[in-house]
């Protein structure tokens, strides 16, 4: 049963994050040879304050 776990900022739409969870399973499906029934996609939307990127939180980038 493959997990995939999809962290990112915050403010995607249901949409957006339904069409993630549709191709995802899709690329799952083909590549790990599973079903789109055992494939689970599980999405976290973390605050940009708790990210860091090169050493700079993301809510302090321009």
């Amino acid at each position: 049963m493959p997990i995939v776990k999809v962290e990112m900022w915050p403010g995607r739409t249901q949409a957006q994050k339904a069409e993630l969870a549709r191709v995802i399973t899709e690329a799952v499906v083909t590549i790990a040879h599973t079903t789109p029934e055992s494939t689970i996609v599980i999405f976290k939307d973390v605050a940009k304050e708790n990210w860091a990127v090169a050493g700079v939180l993301a809510s302090q980038s321009p």
